[in-house]
């Protein structure tokens, strides 16, 4: 007789499969592993599943998932924020397949059980065959836990874990700071497009903040770029950091002088944002407002990444879903000034598209080296995953340990952690 395995109760020799500077091969493959850490850490820690300006309105929504389970993010008639399960409590099938809109309820399109924007059930048809026992209060959609942060929206199965603010700890002031991209409005997504990669969910996560294959896979990248550009993003040789933020999460820091995109605004505006300066201060914005918004079109000048599926990513946000050990989805979300001037939100998505976007010169050749990461490992199973890079050279930064911008510091925090969730 088959019975269900209970991944909780499942012990992992988590000491063989992460080392201090290598990991297994078999982290990017075991199809049991991978099903145990859908439970241990998607079900147990704070997951990102938009962005607030998503869901605007009273009745606004929009799906997402937590690692793969189909969720629905709503905003009610009170304007409060619900992430709920995509899932009819009668006989499982979706209520909504619409991927983002308004609405005034969800229907199930199998027998018609009908749900409000909170989720609860509201409406079912010839419900005296349920009996007068029936309670609907009891039969909404499953309801996560939800708290929001900056605009940024998380969600989570476990009602214990800690607040979403002290998840985030040390990663809240690099939020903050990506958040000034609004340039003095607030940040807005802009669309986004989405690709499946036959990759596992670590490689993406290991990406975010590895600054050492940039000369290498993007060079077609650079090349493309203005002398002037092209200087800005050879930053191997700069003053960056990737460092440790704690919790799994890290900040790859490639451009210093953008940290803060607020700071030292009487810089040199670059060449290629002199003609959208011109542009603005004919439309009748002030110096310090042009500052602000050519600043803000360029991108901040770090990638931060938030255990276990987000980051914000100079840019953009950047999104895993753990599909299967060989499949993860990403999407690319481009934001801009929400109420901002249309040229510079215009520009903000041709800067997007020239590296993110399908047929831009950044993601299909970073989606190729993932896919090959995935074929590789398939060979010379016994042999590691190295992660050692600047491990012997790590100073205590500000919230934790540091390395300079090409080090590895970033994934050995990420697996920190992965290591501490599929233990408990």
């Amino acid at each position: 007789m088959n019975q269900l395995i209970d991944a909780k109760d499942i012990t992992l020799d988590t000491e063989k499969l992460v080392e201090s500077d290598q990991i297994a091969s078999s982290m990017y493959t075991d199809e049991a592993l991978f099903d145990i850490e859908q439970d241990r850490i998607f079900r147990q820690t704070w997951v990102w599943v938009a962005h607030e300006s998503e869901v605007p309105d009273k009745g606004s929504f929009k799906l997402s998932h937590v690692g793969r389970e189909p969720v629905i993010v709503s905003r009610d008639r009170k304007r409060n924020l619900h992430v709920m399960l995509n899932r009819c409590r009668h006989r499982g099938a979706t209520v909504c397949e619409i991927h983002k809109g308004k609405t005034s309820s969800f229907q199930c399109p199998y027998h018609g059980w009908g749900y409000g924007l909170d989720g609860s059930l509201r409406a079912i048809p010839h419900p005296e065959q349920y009996g007068e026992s029936f309670d609907k209060a009891e039969y909404g959609l499953f309801a996560l836990r939800t708290e929001s942060y900056n605009g940024m929206i998380f969600a989570t199965f476990n009602d214990d874990i800690e607040p979403l603010e002290e998840f985030l700890g040390a990663a809240k002031k690099w939020i903050d700071l990506f958040m000034k991209q609004g340039g003095g409005f607030p940040v807005k997504t802009m669309g986004e497009h989405q690709f499946s990669v036959p990759m596992n969910w670590k490689v993406q996560l290991e990406n975010t903040t590895d600054a050492y294959h940039f000369p290498v896979v993007h060079k077609s990248f650079l090349k493309s770029l203005d002398g002037e550009a092209e200087e800005t993003f050879t930053f191997l040789e700069g003053e960056g950091f990737v460092e440790d933020l704690g919790n799994g999460h890290s900040v790859m820091v490639m451009i210093p002088e953008l940290v803060d995109l607020e700071d030292d605004l009487e810089r040199k505006i670059p060449e290629r944002f002199e003609a959208l300066a011109e542009e603005l201060r004919s439309e009748g914005y002030l110096d310090d407002q042009v500052r602000r918004i050519v600043r803000a079109v360029g991108g901040s000048g770090f990638n931060l990444n938030l255990f276990p599926n987000v980051a914000c990513s100079m840019a953009f946000f950047r999104v895993l879903t753990p599909m299967a050990v060989n499949r993860t989805d990403i999407r690319h979300i481009a934001i801009g000034m929400d109420g901002g001037p249309a040229v510079a939100n215009r520009m903000r998505l041709r800067l997007h598209e020239h590296f993110q976007g399908p047929m831009g010169f950044g993601s299909p050749d970073d989606a190729e080296v993932w896919e090959r990461i995935q074929r590789g490992v398939d060979g010379g199973k016994e042999l590691p995953i190295l992660v050692n890079r600047g491990i012997d050279k790590e100073i205590r930064g500000e919230d934790g340990p540091r390395g300079h911008v090409s080090d590895e510091t970033g994934m050995r925090a990420a697996y920190s952690m992965w290591k501490r969730m599929m233990q408990e």
